[in-house]
């Protein structure tokens, strides 16, 4: 007697084949929702950067006058213009001097905030102070302290200090730096709280610890909390870089026009001057695309320093 089993019927004990509809469609709705952002981002992001390079090579003389094949020769004029050379020297003396010491002062201002002392909320709310001004009312109060019978001459002979007066924005020897100084109280507020913000966020057992061990708050401030914070201090580094570079041309036009000469004269505000002064669009983006290069170098330099050493 032959004893035959049954066959399992076809697909019985296998395991339901995966839904694999449902992840491609959340691809396709996610890229469909992207297309809005990233059309915006090609034409006010990506699209004036090529037209920088695109107008470097044209004789534009105006909006509306007719335009010609340049190629190099922009860049012939830009590199044998002592008002190019002017202006990289001040930018160079400007990013020298206000970056170090925003970034500096901020992190130190940042690191005290951040310890909580008495009326740490207020402190806050008061360095935020600059960045609710307006430009042109942050220039008028820089304008009305520097001027000949300002507020800064003012004190210096009340003092006694007659003979250091002196009409600061005005010198070619102090307009550069009068423009320094809004740089740094402009922003060293505002980075401090960023700081701030950042270094609360460090475990508290790291302060106490040091200081069990003999460590003051200089040593804990440098030695403890800034390498845990030193790849955020790096980015907060960029964007300051970047703002000074290129956002700097305001307080020039607001309070010296690039003078007297050119010993005010930056190279962001030596590309607004050439465009819509003098309209020679090609000479301008000529300097803009000197200026994207240098905020490219600039960028890496401060990224390959304060990259984790570990």
């Amino acid at each position: 007697m032959t004893i035959t089993t049954p066959r399992p019927a076809v697909g019985a004990g296998r395991a339901p084949s995966p839904d694999t509809t449902r992840p491609s469609r959340k691809r396709q709705g996610g890229t469909i929702l992207a297309v809005p952002a990233l059309v915006w981002y090609l034409l006010f992001m990506v699209g004036p950067m090529v037209s920088i390079f695109v107008i470097a090579a044209l004789h534009w003389p105006g909006m509306l006058q007719p335009v010609s094949f340049a190629g190099l020769d922009n860049f012939r004029t830009v590199f044998a213009d002592p008002a190019f050379w002017a202006a990289v020297r001040n930018t160079v003396v400007q990013l020298a001097i206000a970056l170090p010491v925003m970034i500096v002062c901020a992190y130190m201002i940042g690191y005290y905030v951040a310890q909580q002392p008495p009326g740490h909320r207020v402190i806050r709310y008061l360095l935020f102070v600059p960045g609710l001004i307006s430009t042109p009312a942050k220039a008028m109060v820089f304008y009305a302290a520097l001027s000949p019978d300002g507020l800064l001459n003012g004190a210096l002979s009340g003092l006694g200090l007659g003979s250091l007066t002196d009409a600061w924005l005005a010198s070619p020897s102090t307009a550069l730096y009068c423009l320094i100084a809004m740089d740094i109280w402009a922003g060293i507020g505002f980075t401090a709280v960023l700081f701030a913000a950042r270094l609360s966020s460090v475990p508290e057992d790291l302060g106490e610890a040091a200081q069990l061990d003999g460590a003051g708050h200089w040593r804990t401030m440098w030695g403890i909390h800034f390498p845990v914070v030193r790849d955020y201090v790096g980015v907060v580094t960029m964007l300051q870089l970047l703002w000074t570079l290129f956002g700097s041309a305001q307080y020039v036009l607001l309070l010296t026009q690039g003078g007297p000469g050119t010993s005010s004269t930056t190279l962001s505000f030596l590309v607004y001057q050439k465009a819509f002064i003098e309209a020679d669009l090609g000479y301008s983006q000529a300097v803009g695309v000197v200026l994207f290069l240098a905020g490219l170098v600039g960028l890496l330099t401060v990224r390959r320093v304060f990259r984790a050493s570990h």
